[in-house]
């Protein structure tokens, strides 16, 4: 296998491969072949460069988003643990307001909890007390998820190497004191033009949103960009994730957390 200090190259050229069909809005073929092996920690070298590249540009880093939380997908990849992608300031969308369709390759929409930091989360290692005493406050999300790769054709290395397969997101706008509830068993239902399509409930996350949140904070903890006060924490589906197209308005709702809104132009 060729040794990692002489595959520096290779990890840049996967990076422009996404990055380039991100920019043509012509989705590329997958980079798993384009790499000295198949391992998550290829994948993150593949994003972190995408990830300097876009803060070189002036993008503002918001927070991160938890992918593969459910126990469904990660017996589909063969892994047995989440990843995690960056989120910008400049992937929110206002809940209700037309989003452009066109901004998106192959855009699928999920319901998510949403935590908003008040206090940074950095040494750990980290319990779960810690990450509810970091918490300002809860927010109801629709994450808006997209492939730069073909035909979701992903393995694990390809969805950790295309910003864990990140678009957009959209908050609900109430937010809501952590204190009192209970995210294990927040219901959630969402409705596409008014036809219920997808439901669930916080159990699906890892088995509670604040343990996706305690995983994601332990895996930053030593890396040049643990988690922030104020950064936002999309801690992963509660149900099934569901294909967007345009004019599709999709309605999520959360058990004590709230509604929010994604509408496509």
């Amino acid at each position: 296998m060729t040794e990692w200090s002489e595959a520096v190259d290779v990890f840049a050229d996967a990076a422009d491969r996404l990055l380039e069909a991100a920019r043509s809005g012509k989705p590329c073929p997958p980079v798993r072949e384009m790499l000295p092996d198949r391992s998550a920690a290829a994948g993150y070298a593949v994003q972190e460069i995408n990830t300097r590249r876009a803060l070189a540009e002036g993008r503002r880093p918001v927070g991160r988003k938890i992918g593969l939380t459910s126990k469904a997908v990660q017996e589909q990849l063969g892994v047995d643990r989440p990843d995690f992608g960056m989120l910008f300031a400049d992937m929110a969308c206002l809940d209700g307001l037309p989003v452009p369709a066109g901004r998106f390759l192959q855009p699928r929409a999920e319901a998510e909890i949403a935590l908003v930091l008040r206090s940074d989360l950095e040494g750990g290692p980290f319990t779960v007390a810690d990450v509810i005493r970091a918490v300002d406050f809860v927010l109801p999300a629709i994450e808006i998820v997209d492939s730069r790769i073909a035909g979701w054709d992903i393995t694990l290395v390809d969805t950790i190497a295309d910003n864990a397969s990140s678009g957009a997101f959209v908050l609900g706008t109430t937010p809501v004191p952590l204190i009192g509830l209970d995210l294990r068993l927040a219901g959630m239902t969402m409705n596409r033009r008014g036809q219920e399509v997808s439901t669930g409930a916080g159990a699906a996350c890892l088995g509670n949103p604040l343990n996706a949140a305690v995983w994601l904070a332990n895996a930053l903890a030593g890396t040049d960009f643990p988690l922030r006060a104020g950064d936002i924490v999309l801690t992963g589906a509660l149900g099934p994730v569901v294909p967007v197209e345009a004019g599709d308005v999709f309605e999520a709702h959360i058990d004590g957390v709230g509604s929010v809104r994604a509408v496509f132009e």
